[in-house]
């Protein structure tokens, strides 16, 4: 009964169009008030120890770094390296598109900063090479997702701070996934040109490769500092977060001087304000964990599964619909922090490895983020493109198809996500 107070709480006041974060703290502070005899001092303290953890300072970090990126020419350079690479082949400009998603993600850790970073300049050059807007903002909406894939990724690290699970062994587990969706998105995106006779560029000489490369090495060298540094056990996550931001803003003030030292104010302004916000969501739902945790909910819900001879199969199917029903209110972030740690303790109980079952959250995550009503990408490409929502879903249809195909793979076969971190941590 307590449980459906809370859930029903939480829907009202998110159908009022309230914040997620403001909804979460109404309804804990409300049932804490109204039904329980918790004293108002645990409150306070556990919204202060729930973002005092070592790993969430990762956050701010790699925003700063993500932000510095995009402020700066990271992803011209990247796309070009890209161009030079994959353009020859059908379709070669939205190839490219793919694999500078990719490059870029492996260097952000955000999905909407991907799509406006790499959309924002190859969209325009698609459209004046002929192709049809529809398809370049298909290529872009869904690519521009391999951001909290691809580590380092925000989303993990939310993810661990609810759970406990390594961040650096989410990071590894992330990268096996991610190369391969990044290949199946390529291939969806070489399929479909190929069949409609879409155009192909010259074949760059490898003397102009190398060169494209070079420009674009002091980015991709951030890439080799944030996973060659946690691989190496040099240092942590969050300290890799750290020198990401600090090693962005060298690149792009005094390397590529593309970010002007005025416009660093603005940078930094940008990322305090979208940290701030996520902290404040992190903190409620540490607040509405407590709840839960409190009055035994997930324990109950781990209980009843077993109960009804529910196996891994078939629960991580019940998973995948929740998740995915749950892309269609909320952004991932909220996600996350709401459902993880109701689902975790299930998730432990059946025998279900913890890093395999993050994997899996990004995974869904990633698909929510391309479909209406709430997909933040969609609506990133939206300002982009100049397009409608329900034209821009029409648009991502094929590459999200490819996404759930591959959601499904992942949940049912563990070793993709798991091999790497194995061979990594034994």
């Amino acid at each position: 009964m307590n449980s459906l107070i809370i859930f029903t709480l939480l829907i009202l006041l998110m159908l009022t169009g309230m914040p997620i974060s403001i909804s979460l703290g109404l309804t804990v502070l409300t049932f804490l008030f109204v039904m329980t005899d918790v004293p108002i001092q645990s409150v306070a303290h556990k919204l202060f120890t729930g973002i005092e953890k070592f790993e969430i300072m990762a956050i701010p970090f790699f925003i700063l770094a993500g932000s510095f990126l995009t402020s700066g020419g990271v992803a011209k350079r990247m796309i070009n390296f890209a161009t030079s690479m994959v353009g020859h082949w059908h379709g070669g400009l939205a190839l490219a598109g793919v694999l500078a998603c990719a490059l870029f993600a492996a260097v952000s850790g955000s999905s909407p900063a991907t799509v406006v970073a790499i959309g924002s300049i190859i969209l325009p050059a698609m459209i004046a090479q002929g192709y049809p807007k529809r398809f370049g903002a298909g290529v872009i909406t869904t690519s521009g997702a391999l951001g909290i894939l691809i580590p380092p990724s925000i989303v993990m690290v939310m993810y661990s701070v609810t759970t406990n699970t390594s961040v650096g062994q989410l990071f590894m587990a992330g990268v096996v996934p991610g190369v391969m969706l990044a290949f199946l998105l390529g291939l969806t995106t070489w399929f479909l040109a190929r069949k409609h006779g879409y155009p192909r560029m010259p074949k760059a000489s490898w003397a102009s490769r190398w060169s494209a490369f070079r420009k674009s090495a002091w980015g991709l060298a951030l890439i080799v500092i944030v996973m060659g540094g946690i691989y190496s056990g040099k240092f942590t996550p969050t300290e890799a977060a750290a020198m990401a931001a600090v090693y962005a803003f060298i690149i792009a003030v005094f390397v590529y001087k593309d970010l002007k030292p005025r416009q660093v104010f603005k940078v930094l302004l940008d990322s305090a304000s979208l940290s701030a916000m996520l902290l404040y969501i992190i903190a409620n739902a540490v607040l509405f964990s407590f709840v839960m945790t409190s009055e035994g909910i997930p324990q109950a819900m781990a209980e009843w599964i077993t109960g009804q001879g529910m196996g891994v199969v078939t629960f991580l199917l019940v998973v995948n619909l929740m998740l995915l029903l749950a892309g269609n209110v909320m952004e991932p972030s909220s996600i996350v922090l709401i459902m993880a740690p109701i689902l975790f303790p299930v998730a432990m109980k059946l025998g279900i490895d913890p890093v395999h079952f993050g994997i899996l959250i990004v995974v869904n995550m990633e698909v929510g983020m391309c479909h209406p009503p709430v997909g933040l990408n969609l609506y990133v490409a939206s300002g982009i493109t100049k397009m409608g929502i329900s034209e821009l879903t029409v648009a991502v249809m094929p590459w999200l198809c490819t996404m759930l195909a591959f959601l499904v793979l992942v949940t049912y076969v563990p070793e993709i996500s798991l091999w790497l971190p194995r061979q990594v941590y034994g």
